[in-house]
């Protein structure tokens, strides 16, 4: 393991790498169940089929992706189809359905040719170390506002998105909004209903977890996350069946565990449909590429520059060792994704709860890894890892990457309002890519009207153009 993974160079231990590697891969579980519930319609055609396809390529993409993350870079980062892009690949197959007249199916398998494409364009770009050249260009007050951006995205995930609770007054409704926003708690229940029990309980639920993470890393437990997970699941749990009155377990009674290997050929295993893609019109089909290639690339580097240097993997210019090979394994598993069947395959900022539990080379991907391979077997036991378990790790995760910002130089207004419009962008657009974006696009602008153009690089001067060219003009 140390000749492969390097872990005494590292100052690691394999016990350490394999704990990290089932905290990353039990903060973002929920992504096996719910990227076939977004990518999926169940009354169009494919139905339970479609969702069986789809779930089994993400099992395999996500596999494939960390596995090369693991292999080829030797970092602790974890793949999967990323949140944001499948939401949007579901919009796009709708209105390529609706564009040319095909079914839901058939027009999956037509957007699945944008992954494809993607992946190959990302795969070029990375092999001739464009990529790379794109992150250097990323001006250094800029990448360093990214960690605690990412911190401020991880808090508003785990206190709000990531357990939304429905009732027969609708939903989704979530802690930070609908508990602790509400003026007072007898609005918070009129207005969810039967669904403020679950509320109540998501909510104490959450705070056990964060509780026993701070507490048991104060005593310097390495497994600290991975614990304060296991123990808010088993609130959870028992507040289910004592207050609830449900049986959290139900829903192994009805499930398989064998895996629906039969769906995934017959339905998307290679089935790209071009002649339906292109029927949107070249300037409609170039423009989706585009867009999916910006938001898949800029994501992809916030992450690892965001999660790198709160692992201390970065220099003080802040460029991570083996940049390349992070995203060449990007670009692998983009490609696996749209072979298999999947939107967009990229690294997960969940990957940050890995590294606060001391996950630092390969073998924590590895572990993650061989646990979504193991879920085409398993799915239904790592369906039951209740959300509000896992918010506890992201909201721990999210305070300890603020301490990115004492890094920041605040007496400089090139650093101050693209990190500040940063940290209020990715949380509320839900994309790291778009809140680098920005930052770029107003760091161009300062320099400019400073009078400081020629210590702008050319390389960011397009970048910036390409997304105001993103934000204004691709439609």
């Amino acid at each position: 393991m140390d000749s492969i993974f390097h872990l005494k160079e590292n100052k690691t231990t394999v016990r350490t790498e394999i704990i990290a590697g089932l905290t990353t891969f039990m903060t973002m579980a929920y992504i096996i169940a719910l990227n076939p519930n977004l990518l999926t319609n169940f009354k169009a055609d494919g139905g339970q089929e479609l969702w069986n396809a789809v779930f089994m390529a993400t099992c395999i993409a996500s596999a494939v992706g960390t596995f090369t993350m693991g292999l080829l870079a030797n970092k602790p980062f974890v793949m999967a189809p990323g949140m944001g892009l499948n939401s949007f690949f579901a919009v796009v197959v709708a209105n390529i359905a609706a564009i040319t007249g095909t079914t839901y199916l058939v027009s999956f398998q037509a957007a699945l040719c944008i992954i494809f494409i993607e992946g190959i364009v990302f795969l070029i770009l990375s092999v001739l170390n464009i990529r790379e050249k794109i992150v250097h260009a990323i001006p250094l007050g800029i990448r360093l506002g990214i960690s605690p951006a990412i911190g401020i995205m991880l808090l508003n995930i785990g206190l709000g998105s990531n357990a939304g609770i429905y009732s027969e007054n609708g939903g989704p409704f979530y802690a930070m909004r609908d508990f602790f926003g509400a003026l007072t708690p007898r609005l918070a229940r009129d207005q969810m209903g039967t669904g403020y029990t679950v509320m109540v309980l998501s909510v104490i639920t959450m705070f056990v977890g964060l509780f026993v993470i701070l507490f048991l890393e104060h005593r310097g437990v390495k497994a600290a996350v991975l614990i304060g997970m296991v123990c808010a699941s088993i609130v959870y749990w028992a507040g289910e069946a004592l207050f609830l009155h449900t049986n959290p377990f139900a829903a192994l009674e009805t499930s398989s565990f064998i895996p629906p290997v039969k769906d995934m050929m017959e339905l998307t295993l290679f089935k790209f449909s071009f002649r339906n893609f292109f029927a949107v019109g070249a300037f409609t089909a170039v423009t989706l590429i585009i867009t999916f290639c910006m938001i898949d690339m800029f994501d992809t580097i916030g992450t690892l520059v965001g999660t790198a240097s709160r692992a201390g993997m970065v220099d003080e210019e802040g460029n991570m060792p083996k940049m390349k090979e992070a995203l060449l394994s990007d670009a692998v598993g983009t490609v696996a994704g749209s072979l298999t069947g999947t939107s967009t395959v990229t690294t997960f900022v969940e990957s940050a709860s890995g590294v606060e539990a001391g996950g630092r080379t390969g073998l924590a991907a590895m572990t993650a890894g061989a646990l979504f391979l193991g879920c085409m077997f398993i799915a239904p036991l790592a369906a039951l890892i209740p959300p509000p378990a896992t918010s506890a790790a992201l909201i721990y995760v999210g305070v300890l990457m603020l301490a990115g910002l004492q890094k920041i130089d605040w007496s400089d207004v090139a650093q101050m309002v693209p990190v500040a419009l940063m940290l209020i962008t990715m949380p509320i657009s839900g994309s790291i890519g778009h809140g680098i974006g920005l930052g770029m696009i107003v760091y161009t602008a300062i320099r400019v009207m400073q009078g400081k153009a020629k210590e702008v690089s050319v390389l960011t001067y397009v970048i910036s153009l390409l997304f105001l060219f993103k934000f204004f003009v691709i439609v």
